[in-house]
Protein backbone atom coordinates (compact mmCIF):
# COMPACT_ATOMS: atom_id res chain seq x y z
CA UNK A 1 0.00 0.00 0.00
CA UNK A 2 2.94 2.92 0.32
CA UNK A 3 3.06 4.95 -2.69
CA UNK A 4 6.03 3.87 -4.67
CA UNK A 5 5.98 3.12 -8.87
CA UNK A 6 7.16 -0.63 -9.62
CA UNK A 7 10.88 -0.36 -10.75
CA UNK A 8 12.13 -2.91 -12.87
CA UNK A 9 13.34 -4.60 -10.80
CA UNK A 10 11.06 -5.61 -8.54
CA UNK A 11 8.91 -6.75 -11.43
CA UNK A 12 8.56 -10.87 -10.66
CA UNK A 13 8.20 -11.76 -14.03
CA UNK A 14 6.64 -11.24 -17.07
CA UNK A 15 2.85 -12.66 -16.79
CA UNK A 16 2.81 -15.65 -18.95
CA UNK A 17 -0.87 -16.88 -18.29
CA UNK A 18 -3.61 -15.81 -16.46
CA UNK A 19 -3.19 -18.69 -13.54
CA UNK A 20 0.13 -17.05 -13.41
CA UNK A 21 -1.83 -13.08 -13.06
CA UNK A 22 -4.22 -14.75 -10.16
CA UNK A 23 -0.89 -16.08 -8.53
CA UNK A 24 0.74 -12.32 -8.51
CA UNK A 25 -2.82 -10.93 -7.38
CA UNK A 26 -2.41 -13.51 -4.47
CA UNK A 27 1.09 -12.54 -3.42
CA UNK A 28 0.52 -8.96 -3.58
CA UNK A 29 -2.72 -9.49 -1.15
CA UNK A 30 -0.84 -11.57 1.21
CA UNK A 31 2.05 -9.17 2.01
CA UNK A 32 -0.96 -6.37 3.05
CA UNK A 33 -2.20 -6.33 6.06
CA UNK A 34 -6.05 -4.85 5.57
CA UNK A 35 -5.39 -3.44 9.00
CA UNK A 36 -2.73 -1.10 8.83
CA UNK A 37 -3.29 2.26 8.91
CA UNK A 38 -3.06 4.07 5.61
CA UNK A 39 -2.96 7.62 4.63
CA UNK A 40 -4.05 8.33 1.26
CA UNK A 41 -3.76 11.63 -0.39
CA UNK A 42 -5.85 13.03 -2.78
CA UNK A 43 -3.19 13.86 -6.00
CA UNK A 44 -5.55 15.02 -8.83
CA UNK A 45 -5.27 17.96 -10.51
CA UNK A 46 -7.57 19.43 -8.34
CA UNK A 47 -5.85 18.40 -4.95
CA UNK A 48 -2.63 19.41 -6.68
CA UNK A 49 -4.13 23.24 -7.16
CA UNK A 50 -4.36 22.85 -3.37
CA UNK A 51 -1.01 21.99 -2.55
CA UNK A 52 -1.29 17.97 -2.14
CA UNK A 53 2.72 17.18 -2.95
CA UNK A 54 3.37 19.24 -0.26
CA UNK A 55 1.04 17.70 2.41
CA UNK A 56 2.30 13.97 0.89
CA UNK A 57 5.93 15.17 1.45
CA UNK A 58 4.83 16.40 5.29
CA UNK A 59 3.28 13.21 5.58
CA UNK A 60 6.47 11.41 4.72
CA UNK A 61 8.67 13.18 6.71
CA UNK A 62 6.12 13.55 9.99
CA UNK A 63 5.43 9.88 10.29
CA UNK A 64 9.66 8.94 9.43
CA UNK A 65 10.45 11.83 12.60
CA UNK A 66 7.93 9.98 14.79
CA UNK A 67 9.27 6.24 13.78
CA UNK A 68 5.68 5.23 12.45
CA UNK A 69 7.03 3.67 9.32
CA UNK A 70 6.27 0.62 10.03
CA UNK A 71 3.10 1.20 11.23
CA UNK A 72 1.61 3.66 8.64
CA UNK A 73 1.31 3.45 4.47
CA UNK A 74 1.02 6.57 2.76
CA UNK A 75 -0.22 6.57 -0.47
CA UNK A 76 -1.53 9.45 -3.19
CA UNK A 77 -4.49 8.36 -4.77
CA UNK A 78 -7.09 9.38 -8.03
CA UNK A 79 -9.09 12.32 -7.52
CA UNK A 80 -12.03 11.63 -4.79
CA UNK A 81 -14.25 13.57 -6.72
CA UNK A 82 -14.99 16.60 -4.00
CA UNK A 83 -12.55 18.89 -5.47
CA UNK A 84 -13.32 21.85 -4.00
CA UNK A 85 -13.15 20.89 -0.23
CA UNK A 86 -9.22 19.81 -1.31
CA UNK A 87 -6.14 18.43 -0.65
CA UNK A 88 -8.75 15.50 0.66
CA UNK A 89 -7.03 13.06 3.04
CA UNK A 90 -8.52 9.87 4.00
CA UNK A 91 -7.17 7.57 6.43
CA UNK A 92 -7.97 3.93 5.99
CA UNK A 93 -9.23 1.34 7.39
CA UNK A 94 -11.60 3.48 9.14
CA UNK A 95 -12.26 5.63 6.57
CA UNK A 96 -11.70 9.00 8.40
CA UNK A 97 -11.87 11.74 5.78
CA UNK A 98 -10.19 15.05 6.35
CA UNK A 99 -10.63 18.15 4.02
CA UNK A 100 -8.89 21.02 3.20
CA UNK A 101 -5.92 19.54 4.72
CA UNK A 102 -2.71 21.85 4.69
CA UNK A 103 1.05 20.91 5.53
CA UNK A 104 0.94 22.73 8.66
CA UNK A 105 -1.75 20.38 9.86
CA UNK A 106 0.06 16.88 9.54
CA UNK A 107 2.04 16.83 13.21
CA UNK A 108 -1.46 17.31 14.13
CA UNK A 109 -3.09 14.40 12.14
CA UNK A 110 0.07 12.04 13.17
CA UNK A 111 0.28 12.77 16.86
CA UNK A 112 -3.25 12.59 16.86
CA UNK A 113 -4.96 10.06 14.88
CA UNK A 114 -2.03 8.31 13.71
CA UNK A 115 -0.70 7.89 17.73
CA UNK A 116 -4.02 8.09 19.89
CA UNK A 117 -6.29 7.12 17.26
CA UNK A 118 -8.49 10.44 17.66
CA UNK A 119 -9.89 12.38 14.91
CA UNK A 120 -9.33 16.00 14.59
CA UNK A 121 -12.58 17.90 14.52
CA UNK A 122 -11.54 21.12 12.92
CA UNK A 123 -10.45 19.27 9.60
CA UNK A 124 -13.88 16.82 9.03
CA UNK A 125 -16.98 17.85 7.28
CA UNK A 126 -19.59 19.93 8.78
CA UNK A 127 -22.75 19.31 7.73
CA UNK A 128 -25.55 22.23 7.96
CA UNK A 129 -26.51 21.31 11.63
CA UNK A 130 -23.24 21.68 13.05
CA UNK A 131 -22.69 18.05 12.91
CA UNK A 132 -18.93 16.69 12.02
CA UNK A 133 -19.19 13.75 9.97
CA UNK A 134 -15.93 11.27 10.32
CA UNK A 135 -15.92 8.98 7.62
CA UNK A 136 -15.82 9.67 3.66
CA UNK A 137 -18.58 7.67 2.71
CA UNK A 138 -21.17 9.22 5.82
CA UNK A 139 -20.96 12.62 4.02
CA UNK A 140 -23.77 14.04 1.94
CA UNK A 141 -21.66 14.36 -1.13
CA UNK A 142 -20.66 11.05 -1.38
CA UNK A 143 -23.85 8.98 0.64
CA UNK A 144 -25.76 9.53 -2.45
CA UNK A 145 -23.68 9.08 -5.02
CA UNK A 146 -22.65 5.13 -6.55
CA UNK A 147 -19.48 5.29 -7.47
CA UNK A 148 -19.23 2.06 -8.90
CA UNK A 149 -16.53 3.24 -12.45
CA UNK A 150 -14.86 5.95 -10.06
CA UNK A 151 -14.72 4.68 -6.65
CA UNK A 152 -11.43 2.75 -7.02
CA UNK A 153 -9.76 6.09 -7.36
CA UNK A 154 -9.31 6.23 -3.78
CA UNK A 155 -7.93 2.81 -3.26
CA UNK A 156 -5.41 3.18 -6.01
CA UNK A 157 -1.77 4.80 -6.52
CA UNK A 158 -2.30 5.37 -10.57
CA UNK A 159 1.79 4.73 -10.71
CA UNK A 160 1.86 1.33 -9.17
CA UNK A 161 0.48 -1.17 -11.37
CA UNK A 162 -0.30 -3.54 -8.36
CA UNK A 163 -2.36 -1.29 -6.21
CA UNK A 164 -4.64 -1.90 -9.47
CA UNK A 165 -4.03 -5.76 -9.86
CA UNK A 166 -4.69 -6.09 -5.56
CA UNK A 167 -8.20 -4.95 -6.21
CA UNK A 168 -8.92 -7.38 -9.87
CA UNK A 169 -7.32 -5.93 -12.06
CA UNK A 170 -7.24 -7.28 -15.25
CA UNK A 171 -8.97 -10.49 -14.15
CA UNK A 172 -11.67 -9.05 -16.84
CA UNK A 173 -9.02 -9.44 -19.35
CA UNK A 174 -7.92 -12.79 -18.33
CA UNK A 175 -11.36 -14.07 -18.33
CA UNK A 176 -11.92 -12.85 -21.81
CA UNK A 177 -8.60 -14.17 -23.09
CA UNK A 178 -9.06 -17.81 -21.33
CA UNK A 179 -12.82 -18.17 -21.42
CA UNK A 180 -14.62 -16.07 -24.24
CA UNK A 181 -14.82 -15.84 -27.77
CA UNK A 182 -14.61 -12.18 -29.40
CA UNK A 183 -17.93 -12.54 -30.53
CA UNK A 184 -18.82 -13.65 -26.75
CA UNK A 185 -17.51 -10.56 -25.58
CA UNK A 186 -19.29 -8.66 -28.42
CA UNK A 187 -22.50 -10.10 -27.37
CA UNK A 188 -22.11 -9.06 -23.81
CA UNK A 189 -21.42 -5.60 -24.46
CA UNK A 190 -24.36 -5.60 -26.84
CA UNK A 191 -26.88 -7.44 -23.90
CA UNK A 192 -24.94 -4.94 -21.57
CA UNK A 193 -26.59 -2.10 -23.75
CA UNK A 194 -23.67 0.31 -22.88
CA UNK A 195 -23.92 3.90 -24.27
CA UNK A 196 -21.10 6.14 -25.27
CA UNK A 197 -20.73 8.08 -22.48
CA UNK A 198 -18.77 10.78 -24.82
CA UNK A 199 -22.04 12.68 -25.61
CA UNK A 200 -23.42 10.84 -28.64
CA UNK A 201 -24.61 8.11 -26.38
CA UNK A 202 -24.64 5.31 -29.43
CA UNK A 203 -24.95 1.84 -28.33
CA UNK A 204 -20.81 0.62 -27.82
CA UNK A 205 -21.63 -2.75 -28.67
CA UNK A 206 -23.49 -1.56 -32.09
CA UNK A 207 -20.63 -0.12 -32.92
CA UNK A 208 -17.81 -2.51 -32.20
CA UNK A 209 -19.99 -4.98 -34.52
CA UNK A 210 -19.77 -2.68 -37.08
CA UNK A 211 -16.08 -2.12 -37.00
CA UNK A 212 -15.47 -5.83 -36.36
CA UNK A 213 -17.34 -6.70 -39.58
CA UNK A 214 -16.33 -3.96 -41.99
CA UNK A 215 -13.88 -5.04 -44.77
CA UNK A 216 -10.26 -5.11 -43.91
CA UNK A 217 -7.65 -7.07 -41.69
CA UNK A 218 -5.91 -4.16 -39.87
CA UNK A 219 -8.45 -1.71 -37.89
CA UNK A 220 -7.79 0.92 -34.89
CA UNK A 221 -9.70 1.11 -31.32
CA UNK A 222 -9.17 5.13 -29.72
CA UNK A 223 -9.89 5.97 -26.39
CA UNK A 224 -11.16 9.84 -26.76
CA UNK A 225 -9.67 11.98 -23.91
CA UNK A 226 -10.11 15.41 -25.61
CA UNK A 227 -13.60 16.32 -23.33
CA UNK A 228 -12.78 19.83 -24.29
CA UNK A 229 -16.23 21.01 -22.61
CA UNK A 230 -15.67 24.11 -19.92
CA UNK A 231 -15.87 22.79 -16.50
CA UNK A 232 -15.96 19.02 -17.39
CA UNK A 233 -12.80 17.03 -16.01
CA UNK A 234 -14.28 13.37 -15.53
CA UNK A 235 -12.10 11.12 -17.69
CA UNK A 236 -9.12 13.72 -16.85
CA UNK A 237 -9.83 12.15 -13.59
CA UNK A 238 -10.41 8.64 -14.35
CA UNK A 239 -7.35 8.54 -16.69
CA UNK A 240 -5.25 10.57 -14.14
CA UNK A 241 -6.22 8.14 -11.30
CA UNK A 242 -7.06 4.91 -12.69
CA UNK A 243 -5.36 4.47 -15.81
CA UNK A 244 -5.49 0.70 -15.85
CA UNK A 245 -9.35 0.24 -15.56
CA UNK A 246 -9.29 1.89 -19.23
CA UNK A 247 -6.57 0.15 -20.82
CA UNK A 248 -8.14 -3.17 -19.55
CA UNK A 249 -11.32 -2.11 -21.08
CA UNK A 250 -9.48 -1.10 -24.55
CA UNK A 251 -7.46 -4.09 -24.80
CA UNK A 252 -10.82 -6.14 -24.10
CA UNK A 253 -12.65 -4.20 -26.85
CA UNK A 254 -9.57 -4.76 -29.43
CA UNK A 255 -9.95 -8.65 -28.54
CA UNK A 256 -13.77 -8.43 -29.86
CA UNK A 257 -13.08 -6.13 -32.79
CA UNK A 258 -9.59 -7.99 -33.81
CA UNK A 259 -7.77 -4.75 -33.59
CA UNK A 260 -4.19 -5.05 -32.84
CA UNK A 261 -3.57 -1.13 -32.40
CA UNK A 262 -5.10 1.25 -30.42
CA UNK A 263 -4.59 4.96 -30.08
CA UNK A 264 -5.30 7.65 -26.70
CA UNK A 265 -5.91 10.91 -27.76
CA UNK A 266 -5.40 13.21 -24.85
CA UNK A 267 -5.65 17.04 -24.36
CA UNK A 268 -1.93 18.65 -23.89
CA UNK A 269 -3.82 20.70 -21.46
CA UNK A 270 -3.59 16.95 -19.44
CA UNK A 271 0.01 16.63 -18.62
CA UNK A 272 -0.74 14.51 -14.98
CA UNK A 273 -3.04 12.09 -17.04
CA UNK A 274 -0.35 11.76 -19.77
CA UNK A 275 2.24 11.07 -17.28
CA UNK A 276 0.60 8.52 -15.04
CA UNK A 277 -0.76 6.88 -18.48
CA UNK A 278 2.78 6.71 -20.03
CA UNK A 279 3.80 4.99 -16.36
CA UNK A 280 0.75 2.57 -16.26
CA UNK A 281 1.79 1.75 -20.46
CA UNK A 282 5.13 0.95 -19.39
CA UNK A 283 4.12 -1.11 -16.34
CA UNK A 284 1.38 -3.39 -18.48
CA UNK A 285 3.97 -3.70 -21.03
CA UNK A 286 6.69 -5.33 -19.02
CA UNK A 287 4.44 -7.53 -16.99
CA UNK A 288 2.87 -9.13 -19.89
CA UNK A 289 -0.04 -7.20 -20.10
CA UNK A 290 0.11 -4.90 -23.30
CA UNK A 291 1.95 -5.66 -26.44
CA UNK A 292 2.82 -9.60 -27.37
CA UNK A 293 1.27 -12.41 -26.74
CA UNK A 294 -0.71 -11.00 -24.20
CA UNK A 295 -1.12 -13.40 -21.21
CA UNK A 296 0.40 -16.41 -23.38
CA UNK A 297 -3.17 -16.26 -25.33
CA UNK A 298 -1.20 -15.13 -28.81
CA UNK A 299 -3.23 -12.26 -28.68
CA UNK A 300 -0.68 -9.49 -29.21
CA UNK A 301 -2.16 -5.73 -29.60
CA UNK A 302 -0.07 -2.32 -28.16
CA UNK A 303 -0.97 1.54 -27.60
CA UNK A 304 0.12 4.77 -28.96
CA UNK A 305 -0.63 8.32 -26.81
CA UNK A 306 -1.75 10.89 -29.06
CA UNK A 307 -1.64 14.61 -27.36
CA UNK A 308 -3.76 17.46 -28.91
CA UNK A 309 -3.33 20.89 -29.58
CA UNK A 310 -6.13 21.95 -27.69
CA UNK A 311 -9.11 22.30 -30.59
CA UNK A 312 -12.55 21.45 -28.80
CA UNK A 313 -13.64 20.43 -32.42
CA UNK A 314 -11.38 17.31 -32.16
CA UNK A 315 -13.56 15.73 -29.57
CA UNK A 316 -15.61 15.00 -32.99
CA UNK A 317 -14.91 11.45 -34.13
CA UNK A 318 -13.80 11.86 -37.37
CA UNK A 319 -11.55 15.52 -36.29
CA UNK A 320 -10.23 13.22 -33.94
CA UNK A 321 -8.75 10.78 -36.40
CA UNK A 322 -7.70 13.68 -38.60
CA UNK A 323 -5.40 14.68 -36.34
CA UNK A 324 -3.87 11.05 -35.52
CA UNK A 325 -3.30 11.18 -39.30
CA UNK A 326 -0.75 14.10 -38.50
CA UNK A 327 -3.76 16.62 -40.37
CA UNK A 328 -5.33 19.65 -39.50
CA UNK A 329 -8.13 17.86 -36.71
CA UNK A 330 -11.54 19.39 -39.25
CA UNK A 331 -14.41 16.56 -39.11
CA UNK A 332 -15.28 15.52 -42.43
CA UNK A 333 -18.80 14.50 -44.39
CA UNK A 334 -19.89 10.65 -43.11
CA UNK A 335 -20.73 9.22 -46.17
CA UNK A 336 -19.59 6.55 -44.59
CA UNK A 337 -18.52 5.80 -40.86
CA UNK A 338 -15.53 6.04 -38.86
CA UNK A 339 -16.15 2.85 -37.40
CA UNK A 340 -15.88 1.60 -41.10
CA UNK A 341 -13.08 4.23 -42.46
CA UNK A 342 -11.69 6.35 -40.26
CA UNK A 343 -8.00 6.24 -39.58
CA UNK A 344 -6.11 6.41 -42.59
CA UNK A 345 -9.28 4.80 -43.94
CA UNK A 346 -9.25 1.99 -42.01
CA UNK A 347 -12.61 1.00 -39.58
CA UNK A 348 -11.50 2.39 -36.23
CA UNK A 349 -13.71 2.53 -33.10
CA UNK A 350 -14.13 5.18 -30.74
CA UNK A 351 -14.97 5.42 -27.37
CA UNK A 352 -14.26 7.92 -24.26
CA UNK A 353 -12.53 7.24 -21.12
CA UNK A 354 -15.74 6.59 -18.92
CA UNK A 355 -17.10 4.25 -21.66
CA UNK A 356 -14.09 2.07 -22.06
CA UNK A 357 -13.35 1.87 -18.01
CA UNK A 358 -17.05 0.38 -17.33
CA UNK A 359 -16.18 -2.51 -20.12
CA UNK A 360 -14.40 -4.35 -17.19
CA UNK A 361 -16.98 -3.78 -14.83
CA UNK A 362 -19.50 -5.58 -17.69
CA UNK A 363 -17.32 -8.42 -18.15
CA UNK A 364 -16.78 -9.82 -14.53
CA UNK A 365 -20.00 -9.13 -13.13
CA UNK A 366 -21.94 -9.47 -16.25
CA UNK A 367 -24.36 -7.80 -18.44
CA UNK A 368 -27.67 -8.46 -16.21
CA UNK A 369 -25.87 -6.62 -13.50
CA UNK A 370 -25.23 -3.59 -15.46
CA UNK A 371 -28.66 -3.71 -16.76
CA UNK A 372 -29.96 -3.47 -13.19
CA UNK A 373 -28.88 -0.16 -12.81
CA UNK A 374 -30.44 3.24 -14.42
CA UNK A 375 -33.52 3.50 -16.78
CA UNK A 376 -35.12 1.59 -19.83
CA UNK A 377 -33.24 3.27 -22.52
CA UNK A 378 -29.92 4.62 -20.73
CA UNK A 379 -28.01 1.35 -18.45
CA UNK A 380 -25.38 2.10 -15.83
CA UNK A 381 -24.23 4.85 -13.59
CA UNK A 382 -22.86 8.17 -15.08
CA UNK A 383 -20.42 10.56 -13.96
CA UNK A 384 -21.13 14.05 -13.63
CA UNK A 385 -19.18 17.56 -13.07
CA UNK A 386 -21.15 19.22 -10.89
CA UNK A 387 -19.84 22.96 -11.20
CA UNK A 388 -21.49 26.52 -10.79
CA UNK A 389 -23.57 28.08 -7.50
CA UNK A 390 -24.49 24.65 -5.36
CA UNK A 391 -22.79 24.12 -2.12
CA UNK A 392 -20.66 21.17 -3.09
CA UNK A 393 -19.19 21.34 -6.25
CA UNK A 394 -16.73 18.36 -7.45
CA UNK A 395 -17.23 14.95 -9.41
CA UNK A 396 -19.81 12.80 -8.85
CA UNK A 397 -21.27 9.34 -10.07
CA UNK A 398 -24.88 8.34 -10.05
CA UNK A 399 -27.16 5.86 -11.47
CA UNK A 400 -29.14 6.55 -14.69
CA UNK A 401 -32.64 8.33 -13.69
CA UNK A 402 -31.14 9.76 -10.64
CA UNK A 403 -33.30 13.07 -11.34
CA UNK A 404 -31.47 16.74 -11.36
CA UNK A 405 -33.24 17.78 -8.03
CA UNK A 406 -31.41 14.55 -6.45
CA UNK A 407 -27.97 15.90 -7.77
CA UNK A 408 -28.11 19.09 -6.74
CA UNK A 409 -30.34 19.16 -3.18
CA UNK A 410 -28.68 15.94 -2.32
CA UNK A 411 -25.21 15.39 -3.00
CA UNK A 412 -24.58 19.07 -4.10
CA UNK A 413 -26.12 20.61 -1.11
CA UNK A 414 -28.35 23.05 -2.66
CA UNK A 415 -27.90 26.54 -4.16
CA UNK A 416 -25.06 28.85 -2.11
CA UNK A 417 -25.62 31.44 0.38
CA UNK A 418 -29.15 30.56 0.10
CA UNK A 419 -29.98 32.03 -2.87
CA UNK A 420 -32.34 30.91 -5.32
CA UNK A 421 -32.13 28.00 -8.35
CA UNK A 422 -32.57 29.06 -11.79
CA UNK A 423 -31.38 26.70 -14.31
CA UNK A 424 -28.74 23.76 -14.57
CA UNK A 425 -26.99 23.72 -17.85
CA UNK A 426 -25.83 20.04 -18.87
CA UNK A 427 -24.15 18.65 -21.96
CA UNK A 428 -21.50 21.10 -22.66
CA UNK A 429 -21.35 24.59 -24.72
CA UNK A 430 -23.51 22.58 -26.59
CA UNK A 431 -26.06 21.39 -24.32
CA UNK A 432 -29.09 23.33 -23.33
CA UNK A 433 -30.50 24.96 -19.71
CA UNK A 434 -33.06 23.52 -17.77
CA UNK A 435 -35.63 25.47 -15.38
CA UNK A 436 -36.57 24.57 -12.41
CA UNK A 437 -40.01 24.03 -12.91
CA UNK A 438 -38.45 20.91 -15.17
CA UNK A 439 -35.92 19.98 -11.84
CA UNK A 440 -37.53 16.23 -11.05
CA UNK A 441 -36.35 15.61 -14.87
CA UNK A 442 -34.75 12.22 -14.71
CA UNK A 443 -30.97 11.97 -16.23
CA UNK A 444 -31.10 9.87 -18.87
CA UNK A 445 -29.81 10.38 -22.60
CA UNK A 446 -33.64 10.08 -23.76
CA UNK A 447 -34.76 12.30 -20.44
CA UNK A 448 -32.58 15.04 -21.40
CA UNK A 449 -33.27 15.30 -24.77
CA UNK A 450 -36.47 15.62 -24.23
CA UNK A 451 -36.54 18.54 -22.33
CA UNK A 452 -33.92 20.44 -25.17
CA UNK A 453 -30.68 19.34 -23.64
CA UNK A 454 -28.44 16.37 -23.80
CA UNK A 455 -26.40 14.04 -21.56
CA UNK A 456 -22.99 14.88 -23.80
CA UNK A 457 -19.99 14.22 -21.65
CA UNK A 458 -21.20 15.12 -18.02
CA UNK A 459 -21.09 18.89 -17.41
CA UNK A 460 -23.59 20.30 -15.29
CA UNK A 461 -23.42 24.05 -14.38
CA UNK A 462 -25.79 25.23 -11.78
CA UNK A 463 -26.75 28.84 -12.02
CA UNK A 464 -28.98 31.18 -9.42
CA UNK A 465 -30.86 34.01 -9.99
CA UNK A 466 -28.34 36.64 -10.28
CA UNK A 467 -27.30 34.42 -13.89
CA UNK A 468 -28.69 36.25 -17.02
CA UNK A 469 -29.88 33.81 -19.16
CA UNK A 470 -29.68 35.57 -22.70
CA UNK A 471 -25.61 36.61 -21.35
CA UNK A 472 -25.65 32.29 -20.49
CA UNK A 473 -26.41 31.51 -24.30
CA UNK A 474 -23.79 34.62 -25.61
CA UNK A 475 -21.10 32.93 -23.18
CA UNK A 476 -21.93 29.45 -25.07
CA UNK A 477 -22.12 30.93 -28.13
CA UNK A 478 -19.21 33.27 -28.18
CA UNK A 479 -16.93 29.88 -27.05
CA UNK A 480 -18.62 27.88 -30.01
CA UNK A 481 -17.92 30.46 -32.57
CA UNK A 482 -13.84 30.10 -31.81
CA UNK A 483 -13.84 26.55 -31.93
CA UNK A 484 -15.56 26.15 -35.13
CA UNK A 485 -12.73 24.72 -37.49
CA UNK A 486 -14.16 27.23 -40.12
CA UNK A 487 -15.07 23.95 -42.67
CA UNK A 488 -18.62 24.82 -43.19
CA UNK A 489 -20.31 27.58 -44.07
CA UNK A 490 -23.65 26.81 -41.76
CA UNK A 491 -21.35 26.60 -38.50
CA UNK A 492 -18.95 28.87 -39.61
CA UNK A 493 -21.16 31.73 -40.05
CA UNK A 494 -24.66 30.83 -38.82
CA UNK A 495 -22.34 30.94 -35.24
CA UNK A 496 -21.05 33.86 -35.72
CA UNK A 497 -24.36 35.58 -37.00
CA UNK A 498 -26.12 34.52 -33.80
CA UNK A 499 -23.09 35.90 -31.68
CA UNK A 500 -23.64 39.39 -33.35
CA UNK A 501 -27.24 39.17 -32.28
CA UNK A 502 -27.15 38.46 -28.61
CA UNK A 503 -24.10 40.43 -28.31
CA UNK A 504 -26.21 43.50 -29.55
CA UNK A 505 -29.04 41.91 -27.15
CA UNK A 506 -26.62 42.40 -24.37
CA UNK A 507 -25.39 45.37 -25.44
CA UNK A 508 -29.33 47.15 -25.33
CA UNK A 509 -29.58 47.24 -28.44
CA UNK A 510 -31.97 44.66 -29.68
CA UNK A 511 -34.50 44.69 -32.19
CA UNK A 512 -38.14 43.51 -32.12
CA UNK A 513 -37.03 40.78 -34.73
CA UNK A 514 -34.12 39.75 -32.85
CA UNK A 515 -35.65 36.26 -31.31
CA UNK A 516 -37.40 35.40 -34.01
CA UNK A 517 -33.81 35.53 -36.22
CA UNK A 518 -32.10 33.39 -33.63
CA UNK A 519 -34.19 30.84 -33.96
CA UNK A 520 -34.17 31.18 -37.60
CA UNK A 521 -30.70 30.68 -38.03
CA UNK A 522 -30.32 28.15 -35.13
CA UNK A 523 -32.68 26.14 -37.25
CA UNK A 524 -30.25 26.16 -40.14
CA UNK A 525 -27.30 25.76 -38.48
CA UNK A 526 -29.04 22.50 -36.62
CA UNK A 527 -30.75 21.05 -40.03
CA UNK A 528 -27.16 21.99 -42.28
CA UNK A 529 -23.87 21.80 -40.41
CA UNK A 530 -21.45 19.17 -41.05
CA UNK A 531 -20.96 17.50 -37.40
CA UNK A 532 -22.07 17.21 -34.11
CA UNK A 533 -20.26 20.72 -33.26
CA UNK A 534 -22.09 22.52 -35.15
CA UNK A 535 -25.89 20.75 -35.86
CA UNK A 536 -26.13 20.77 -31.45
CA UNK A 537 -24.63 24.71 -30.86
CA UNK A 538 -28.34 26.14 -31.19
CA UNK A 539 -29.08 24.31 -27.94
CA UNK A 540 -27.88 27.03 -25.72
CA UNK A 541 -29.95 29.54 -27.37
CA UNK A 542 -32.56 27.87 -28.31
CA UNK A 543 -33.37 26.53 -24.85
CA UNK A 544 -33.04 29.84 -23.19
CA UNK A 545 -35.45 30.99 -25.52
CA UNK A 546 -37.70 28.11 -24.76
CA UNK A 547 -37.51 29.04 -21.25
CA UNK A 548 -36.70 32.07 -20.39
CA UNK A 549 -38.63 34.43 -23.30
CA UNK A 550 -39.49 36.89 -21.18
CA UNK A 551 -35.76 37.80 -20.23
CA UNK A 552 -34.64 38.27 -24.19
CA UNK A 553 -38.14 40.78 -24.14
CA UNK A 554 -36.98 42.14 -20.97
CA UNK A 555 -33.66 43.11 -22.98
CA UNK A 556 -35.11 44.08 -26.26
CA UNK A 557 -38.13 46.20 -25.25
CA UNK A 558 -37.82 47.25 -21.92
CA UNK A 559 -33.61 47.85 -22.31
CA UNK A 560 -33.34 46.04 -18.64
CA UNK A 561 -31.18 43.01 -17.72
CA UNK A 562 -33.31 41.03 -15.01
CA UNK A 563 -30.19 39.57 -13.42
CA UNK A 564 -28.37 42.64 -13.32
CA UNK A 565 -25.56 41.32 -15.67
CA UNK A 566 -25.45 42.87 -18.23
CA UNK A 567 -23.41 46.61 -17.63
CA UNK A 568 -24.76 48.44 -20.76
CA UNK A 569 -28.25 47.96 -19.63
CA UNK A 570 -27.84 49.50 -15.97
CA UNK A 571 -29.52 53.01 -15.64
CA UNK A 572 -27.92 55.37 -13.02
CA UNK A 573 -29.50 58.37 -12.20
CA UNK A 574 -28.60 61.21 -10.12
CA UNK A 575 -30.17 62.75 -6.87
CA UNK A 576 -30.14 66.52 -7.19
CA UNK A 577 -31.14 67.44 -4.03
CA UNK A 578 -28.67 64.80 -2.12
CA UNK A 579 -25.88 65.88 -4.42
CA UNK A 580 -27.53 69.63 -3.55
CA UNK A 581 -27.04 68.82 0.44
CA UNK A 582 -23.08 67.32 0.26
CA UNK A 583 -22.30 70.62 -1.71
CA UNK A 584 -23.70 72.91 0.82
CA UNK A 585 -22.24 70.86 3.78
CA UNK A 586 -18.90 70.95 2.11
CA UNK A 587 -18.60 75.24 1.64
CA UNK A 588 -19.91 75.52 5.24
Amino acid sequence: MANTVVADSEIRMRLNSPSELEKLRKDILAKRDPTKLCVTICSGTGCHAYGSEEVYESFVSEIQKQGLQEKVDVRRSGCHGFCERGTVVVIFPEEICYLRVKPDDIPEIVATTLVEGKVVDRLLYEDEDGQRIVHEGDIPFYKHQSRTVFGNNRFIDPKNIEDYIALGGYSALAKVLTEMTPEAVLEEVKKANLRGRGGGGFPAGVKWETTRNAPGEIKYVIVNADEGDPGAYMDRSLLEGNPHSVLEGLIIGAYAIGSHQGFVYVRQEYPLAVENLDIALKQARDYGLLGSNILGSGFDFDVIVHQGAGAFVSGESSALMTAIEGRVGEPRPKYIRTAVSGIWERPSNLNNVETWATVPLIINKGADWFRSIGTEGSKGTKIFSLVGKVNNTGLVEVPMGMTLREIIYNIGGGIRDGRKFKAVQTGGPSGGVIPESLLDTPVDFDELGKVGSMMGSGGMIVMDDTTCMVDVARYFVDFLSGESCGKCVPCREGIHQMLKVLNRICAGEGREEDIELLEDIAEVVRASALCALGTTAPNPVLSTIRYFRDEYEAHIRDKKCPAGVCKALFHYEVDEELCRGYSDRGTS
